[in-house]
């Protein structure tokens, strides 16, 4: 239960219960966490999901008592690009951050994006938005996206995708591959190892040769190796190492296209508007495959990139990019809150 934050000051985190048989599950809970006031018509929601090791803690000091801070606070907030929305924001299935997941479940099963996906629907019904005004994620939470525009067509009225793919590639596969093995061999540690390989993968080579260089530590460690033990040691206090594993492999099988006739004719499925922007130095999720996304979306615009150092981690770091983009997608509506 090492990564469960059930306990954590955030004050605002509610939880929606299924009580009936969810494939292997017999049923399961979501942790969420809402922002603003959903209107009369319910016509104001946003859904935001996260990467692989975020939580539904999308932004922090917002309201007085609450300051803890959140992964994209400079999405939500007074005169943030999200203030007039009811923003929901999901802790996947699977997760370790109050959502039913392996550290609940010593056998849990097997879960694919399509599992998660279903089980937010099932969340959407029960706070009553059939309709949502927007969904937004990046990497992980831009796969749930995508899926939701194909599998839930009429209830998704616009899409940003940032940072994401239709289908995991073979070597984002790879990459995960070896994560997973170092999980596996070593369950105590070997989270943190599975860190230091992703960590590099998020960020840039440009990056991380301009601020670390070949700069030693008085210890004679390279600047660079204390910097991924810093991030390594930071996730194994707060993530669990079976919900790691468990929402990787889900990654890993995301193909939007699998058994709806391959990838164009599932993305054709799509009627919402959409943005696809990718980042211009990530490695992990390289730009061709956003511009795959937006060829084949109907309602796309032309892909839109970010510029930045930073890599993959980008559209998490770049807020006035990625808040120009929310704000396109999503112009203020009079009324809206």
């Amino acid at each position: 239960m090492g990564g469960w934050r059930f306990g954590d000051p955030f004050g605002r985190r509610k939880w929606f219960s299924h009580a009936g048989k969810f494939g292997e599950l017999p049923g399961f809970q979501l942790a969420y966490e809402t922002w603003g006031t959903l209107n009369a018509e319910a016509s104001n929601a946003v859904l935001v999901l996260h990467a692989l090791t975020g939580d539904s803690h999308v932004a922090g000091g917002v309201e007085p008592g609450h300051p803890t801070p959140g992964w994209w606070d400079s999405l939500v907030g007074p005169g943030k690009p999200l203030d007039a929305f009811f923003v929901v924001a999901p802790n996947v299935l699977g997760g370790c951050q109050g959502s039913t997941g392996p550290w609940q479940h010593p056998r849990f099963p097997d879960l694919t994006i399509r599992d998660q996906v279903a089980a937010e629907v099932l969340l959407a019904d029960h706070l009553g938005i059939g309709r949502w005004a927007a969904v937004l994620g990046g990497s992980m939470g831009g796969m749930r996206a995508v899926e939701w525009a194909v599998s839930e067509p009429e209830r998704v009225e616009s899409l940003l995708l940032l940072a994401t793919t239709a289908a995991a590639s073979a070597e984002q596969i790879a990459l995960a591959s070896a994560q997973l093995h170092a999980i596996r061999a070593d369950p105590v540690g070997g989270l943190g190892i599975a860190r230091r390989i992703a960590h590099i993968s998020y960020r840039s080579e440009q990056e991380l040769q301009a601020r670390f260089g070949r700069s030693r530590q008085e210890d004679g460690r390279f600047e660079v190796e204390s910097y991924l033990d810093h991030h390594a040691a930071k996730l194994s206090r707060r993530f669990d190492a079976a919900s790691y594993v468990t929402l990787t492999e889900a990654m890993n099988s995301h193909d939007v296209g699998y058994q709806r006739g391959g990838i164009k004719a599932a993305l054709r499925k799509v009627t919402a508007r959409t943005i696809v922007a990718g980042v211009d130095s990530d490695r992990l999720y390289p730009l061709a495959q956003q511009e795959e996304l937006a060829a084949g979306i109907p309602g796309a615009d032309d892909l839109r990139v970010i510029g930045s150092p930073y890599g993959h981690d980008a559209f998490l770091i770049e807020s006035e990019q990625v808040g120009a983009l929310v704000t396109e997608l999503l112009p203020v509506r009079s009324g809206s809150r």
